[in-house]
């Protein structure tokens, strides 16, 4: 029997089947495209800790924009991104207008009596925005639009800081573009402090936060039953509690879960439990840890006082936790904030950044426990989608009390 290929993508990037929770936020992108210039969702910034959707929320606007009229090219923050931007956007005009240099004279060759000798005009002659925009004029012929997609801004590159500055002149000339960026809080609060392109404070910002209950549990039925496959009620249950509202979790709870599943039709509990112990496995390694080695010595310092506290925690008792004045704590609470690290309930403080972390501690590499994730939050009240109709599943083996995806669920 052919084996199916996993329908969970537990990889950066990959844009998942079922985009749980980014319903509000597609909508106004989607708005934008269609509506074209002078729509200010055309200028918007993602923002959020890593994990919690950004890139693959980029990827799948690139999609959208193809069929919205637009072509779109995706660059990350690096070294050579100007150049990166402009052959991918000669690549997706290409289909349209005719991107290559025009050829000019250069000269004759006496070996060959007078034969002429053609090459093209040296591209360093024309700067980057000028390139730019002669694909612009290019596809402004055909009404088309350029979405440009730049993951992991940085604001110590010379060159986002660049072609940020020409992206607005392109906005004040009326050029059909869009730009979507994505990253970390720290990384785009230090962008927005940049006198140089102070105008994309007016951007449009969005900051990923966590993902509704309901919605995981949406997504993860659509997901399992896309390949022919249940789960009942209880294992549902478990994998949405052991998410909690995580993005890049859901994907790897859901295809660690399948993965121990394979060979039956259904996910039961049993499997669920193997899967959240290997996924939470694979959330350290890859989310956990690498936040872990950006932090300073303050910062986990500071963190640790944390730890005392069951819920909530005080600057001034964390303060005096570390012997230090309360002023020189807020310091590394401002810090933990701006990195989504910790966030705020007025004037008290709680770990985990916007989406309830699925797992309590974050180990440093040694093993050891280093700093409380999340307090943890009272479970929601659950309305699911409809579990008891046939349509939709694939296979013969639903039985009763298994989740089912039902179209009246789709959203």
């Amino acid at each position: 029997m052919a084996a199916f290929n996993n329908p969970f993508t537990p990889t950066f990037g990959i844009v998942p089947p079922y985009m749980a929770g980014r319903t509000y936020v597609i909508e106004d992108i989607v708005r934008a495209l269609d509506r074209g210039p002078g729509d200010p969702n055309l200028a918007t910034i993602f923002i959020g800790a890593r994990g919690t959707g950004k890139t693959a929320l980029l990827s799948y606007l690139a999609d959208e924009a193809l069929e919205h009229g637009w072509i779109s090219v995706s660059v990350v923050a690096a070294p050579g991104m100007l150049e990166d931007i402009y052959e991918r956007t000669k690549e997706a005009a290409a289909a349209y207008i005719d991107t290559t240099d025009s050829p000019k004279l250069k000269g004759l060759t006496v070996a060959q009596l007078f034969g002429l000798e053609w090459g093209s005009a040296p591209r360093e002659q024309l700067n980057w925005r000028s390139r730019m925009n002669a694909l612009f004029k290019g596809l402004d012929q055909y009404g088309i639009g350029l979405l440009i997609t730049v993951d992991e801004v940085s604001a110590s590159l010379d060159e986002m800081i660049s072609f940020a500055a020409t992206y607005q002149l392109f906005v004040r000339e009326g050029k059909r573009v869009g730009l979507l960026m994505a990253g970390l809080p720290h990384q785009v609060s230090a962008l927005l402090r940049n006198q140089t392109v102070s105008f994309l404070r007016r951007s449009v910002q969005h900051r990923l936060s966590g993902v509704a209950d309901q919605e995981i549990a949406q997504a993860l039925v659509q997901t399992i039953a896309s390949e022919g496959k249940t789960a009942t009620g209880e294992a549902i249950d478990l994998m949405v509690d052991a998410i909690g509202g995580f993005p890049f979790m859901m994907q790897l709870v859901g295809y660690r879960s399948r993965d121990v599943s394979l060979g039956s039709c259904e996910i039961t509990v049993k499997d669920v439990q193997r899967g959240v112990a290997l996924a939470q496995g694979d959330l350290d390694q890859r989310v956990l840890e690498p936040t872990f080695y950006e932090l300073s010595d303050g910062d986990l310092a500071f963190l640790r006082a944390m730890l005392e506290d069951q819920d909530v925690s005080l600057v001034a008792d964390i303060a005096q936790r570390m012997g230090v004045a309360s002023n020189y704590a807020s310091q590394y609470r401002a810090r933990l904030v701006e990195q989504g690290i910790i966030g705020t309930r007025g004037r008290k403080i709680e770990t985990g950044g916007a989406p309830r972390s699925p797992v309590k501690t974050i180990r440093s590499p040694n093993g050891a426990r280093t700093f409380a994730r999340e307090s943890g939050a009272p479970a929601h009240s659950r309305s699911y989608p409809s579990a008891t109709s046939q349509q939709g599943c694939r296979n013969r083996c639903c039985a009763a009390g298994t989740w089912r995806w039902s179209p009246a669920a789709r959203t």
